[in-house]
């Protein structure tokens, strides 16, 4: 049998970047001799990430189009003709049955390049909105992995399948490690946990929020795991007590959620993703500094459905703490809130993807 190969790119935030790594793990185990190659952005966290799950990485010289004019626009010409005639160096060396793109700045020159030299892609998008990349590349793509329905707005209808995000494969059951949980992080069991998440790189409109209401918070009798980022941790490490716990990172996603009652978070394709397979109630806060807004939209599309709470920035001040108190006080409006996501969680998308992958290859 031949051996096959596979060209991954995905990249600039662990949400392109962990399901490129998921995607490629699976076809691992289902082909345990074939071949891998990362293709990523120079200076982006995918060269330190990638190597750390045992793929090699190359690195394009690719960034993307600032909103304002700076000296960075004015090299994105160069930048990309570089990037798509070193993708297509790679692509001719390497040779790939298929070549798989999540996203972030690579993917782009990368697929560009493939689908010119007749190798098969799949774009896995994890957004309800896609960016201006993938709408570009699904005009050539041959499948489209979505997690939200209704994209045939954006996608031709006939290459779109439904498959949900990839998502850790260690939070698929995380009922089971409620007491390993509460032994980890020290948590004393007969309190509520609330579980502050940031997003890998931390969020600071949340960190003043959680800042703001603390002592509030505390006051419910309620402890906190709050994952303020590596570049807040200077300013908030100050709160660390017998009920608080602030933290730049998080290493056991699976016992931090096995552990918290509720959970605060951003609304990045992966955290969505991650929270529906976890079923906790949540409270949404999209970041409004994205492309197109698709925060909102993500955290929208899980609120549509009754299975979440939606914030904006803007509604912080005025209702975070009264919405908060009263979903802390309301037991089985947190039930409802966790059936409700519970439902919308697809745990079989890394597996379903890599059935698509497979169709291809054949």
């Amino acid at each position: 049998m031949a051996k096959y190969k596979f060209i991954l790119s995905g990249g600039g935030t662990g949400g392109h970047i962990y399901p490129a790594i998921a995607i490629a793990n699976e076809l691992k185990s289902r082909f345990p001799d074939a071949e891998f190659l990362f293709v990523g952005a120079k200076d982006k966290m995918e060269m330190q990430k990638v190597p750390q799950a045992g793929y090699p990485i190359k690195g394009l010289w690719i960034a993307g189009l600032q909103r304002r004019l700076t000296f960075d626009n004015a090299l994105f010409p160069v930048k990309l003709i570089s990037s798509l005639w070193e993708s297509r160096k790679i692509i001719k060396q390497f040779k790939p049955n298929a070549v798989i793109g999540t996203g972030g700045f690579a993917s782009g020159p990368l697929l560009q390049m493939a689908n010119a030299m007749n190798v098969p892609t799949l774009i896995q998008e994890q957004n309800s909105y896609p960016g201006i990349t993938n709408k570009l590349l699904s005009k050539k793509a041959n499948v489209i992995c979505v997690a939200y329905e209704s994209l045939e707005r954006f996608f031709p209808k006939e290459k779109i399948v439904l498959t949900g995000n990839p998502v850790r494969q260690d939070l698929i059951d995380i009922d089971s490690k409620r007491a390993e949980a509460i032994s980890h992080f020290n948590l004393d069991p007969n309190k509520k946990t609330l579980l502050v998440l940031g997003g890998s790189l931390g969020a600071r409109r949340i960190n003043q929020l959680i800042e703001k209401e603390l002592e509030k918070i505390i006051s419910l009798d309620i402890q906190v795991i709050w994952q303020c980022g590596k570049f807040y941790i200077e300013d908030y490490k100050k709160y660390n007590s017998g009920n608080v716990q602030v933290m730049a990172f998080i290493e056991r996603m699976d016992l931090v959620y096995a552990a918290a009652d509720i959970v605060v978070s951003r609304a990045g394709a992966s955290s969505v993703s991650e929270l529906c397979i976890v079923g906790k109630p949540v409270i949404f806060i999209p970041s409004p500094n994205v492309s197109e807004d698709h925060q909102t939209k993500n955290a929208q599309a899980i609120v549509d459905k009754k299975g979440a709470i939606l914030l904006k920035e803007s509604e912080l001040d005025t209702q975070f703490s009264l919405v908060f108190e009263a979903l802390v006080k309301d037991q089985g409006k947190q039930n409802q809130l966790s059936e409700n996501i519970k439902q919308l969680a697809m745990p079989k998308a890394t597996k379903q993807i890599v059935d698509e992958i497979e169709k291809l290859i054949q």
